[in-house]
């Protein structure tokens, strides 16, 4: 048998979907999926660097793993992603028993990285700038082991052209660019020819899709019709773009949300992570004319004082976030809002966080994820040293914003008592495996008894009989439709 292997992940969805994209590499190239990371001869960690304790769990962990590789001759641990990225050889620095080291942009070169250090010793591969190759710059071209076969994730974009304080994205993913139109749809079809029902487009700003390849193009035809482009505009940009009279530069993820919507055996299309001054009528239209495309709407606030938004270079006031709200729940009826907040921002006084308790409330949010700011090397915030909010005052501002989030949450979820939900099975419940766990197209879990027992991927009815702020209780009706796609073994993720 070959070498065996496993993943952890650190992070967001973007790293979990990397992390599939890892494995079926280290497949193709004879690798063996290790039935636990401790049986594992090659031990790869794919990390996340957005908050500071993410650089702290890491080298923990990986202090941990001293002894075990230790006591294991032959074994190699591999750290990728954004961590690895930002810190490049200062990982082997910190942590010598780490025999490779690459970042974002090269994922296509572990099984090589490998082999040279097998034979030559540790190696570093950090590359500054994402390939031109499309098989290598967009994760969603290579070789995939996915977590769950009835679900994918799809890269349409990767790094991101936003300037937020905070955020050390941009830094460790690059600069915006927009996977081809037709290659997203190649994928997605090909996908639900293999059985998969649900897929989720990616990228770091996913309303800005395509502006970057329609700028482009339109340079390209230098002021004339799009038309003399030929194919090539239909390839990269989509049909409706490429048919315009005078095709303009603009956004093209309204048109892509309706084509992959439209792929014959897609039952669910989700998204993420829009970015607020980029959400347009024009997306919450595609989303309300595709019965595809679920009623769940991530619009991550960060901030609700105007004061604090425009510190953080957001590009948008308290007032427009609002109006975006409504402009999506009055063109998508049903629609669940789900957000992001940041705690504690440098400068942030009684008075900015009393005015994000009232957006939070005023949009009554079905959940959100909320941090305690943290300094990240690199970014523009990290320098605000002067304006740091003390460590005891973010925490009590925390706590009372998680009281306001759950409080929605629940009154939220009390709404949905009685109704009939369709849910997609996602298997035994964590904490009570006699029950199954499905999710709702409002992207909430739903517990319900395992009786009969259903298969991960089935579709089934289950009517909502209890509610709390983090999931609702159920009782199942019936089944909608079986899985079509084959079992996979799972990617750890952390």
């Amino acid at each position: 048998m070959g070498r065996t292997f496993a993943i952890r992940t650190f992070g967001c969805q973007m790293n979990e979907h990397d992390s599939e994209r890892l494995a079926g590499l280290l497949e193709e190239a004879g690798y063996v999926a290790a039935p636990g990371e401790d049986d594992a001869d090659v031990l790869v960690l794919n990390t996340c660097c957005i908050r500071e304790n993410a650089d702290n769990r890491l080298y923990g962990h990986l202090g941990h793993l001293a002894a075990r590789k230790a006591a294991r001759p032959g074994m190699q641990i591999a750290v990728g992603g954004c961590l690895a990225q930002k810190d490049g050889e200062a990982v082997r620095r910190r942590a010598p028993q780490v025999d490779v080291v690459f970042g974002t942009h090269n994922l296509a070169h572990l099984p090589a990285l490998l082999g040279r250090a097998r034979a030559a010793g540790p190696v570093t591969e950090i590359v500054d700038v994402a390939p031109l190759d499309e098989e290598e710059r967009f994760p969603s071209a290579l070789p995939v082991r996915r977590e769950l076969g009835h679900a994918a994730w799809v890269t349409i974009q990767v790094g991101c052209d936003n300037s937020c304080a905070f955020c050390i994205v941009p830094a460790v993913r690059g600069r915006e660019m927009s996977r081809a139109f037709a290659q997203v749809l190649d994928e997605v079809e090909a996908l639900a020819e293999g059985g998969v029902t649900e897929v989720t487009l990616l990228g770091q700003n996913v309303n800005s899709y395509g502006r970057d390849v329609t700028t482009r193009l339109r340079a390209e035809a230098a002021g004339g019709p799009t038309t003399v482009l030929g194919d090539r505009a239909v390839r990269e940009a989509g049909a409706r773009w490429a048919a315009a009279r005078r095709p303009r530069a603009r956004a093209l993820f309204a048109d892509l949300l309706g084509a992959v919507a439209s792929v014959e055996g897609i039952r669910r299309v989700r998204y993420t992570s829009p970015h607020p001054k980029d959400l347009t009528a024009e997306v919450a239209q595609a989303m309300a004319a595709h019965p595809a495309v679920c009623e769940h709407l991530h619009l991550p606030l960060q901030s609700g004082s105007n004061r604090v938004l425009a510190a953080m270079h957001r590009g948008y006031t308290a007032e427009r976030y609002l109006e975006k709200v409504a402009m999506a729940r009055r063109a998508v009826p049903d629609l669940a809002v789900t957000t992001d907040v940041i705690v504690g921002f440098p400068g942030e006084t009684e008075d900015d966080f009393a005015a994000t308790l009232a957006v939070v409330a005023e949009v009554g949010y079905d959940s959100a994820y909320t941090f305690l700011f943290s300094p990240r090397p690199g970014t523009e915030a990290a320098g605000r040293t002067a304006d740091l909010v003390p460590a005891e005052v973010a925490a009590e501002r925390f706590r009372r914003l998680q009281v306001v989030v759950e409080r929605s949450a629940l009154a939220a979820h009390r709404r949905r008592v009685g109704r009939t939900e369709e849910v997609v099975v996602e298997g035994p419940s964590r904490r009570d495996p006699t029950r199954l766990t499905g999710r709702t197209r409002q992207n909430k879990l739903v517990h319900f008894p395992a009786d009969p027992p259903l298969a991960v991927g089935t579709y089934a009815t289950a009517t909502v009989t209890g509610a709390a702020p983090h999931h609702l209780v159920g009782r199942l009706e019936a089944v909608v439709a079986r899985p079509r796609h084959r079992s996979r073994i799972p990617v750890v993720a952390l």
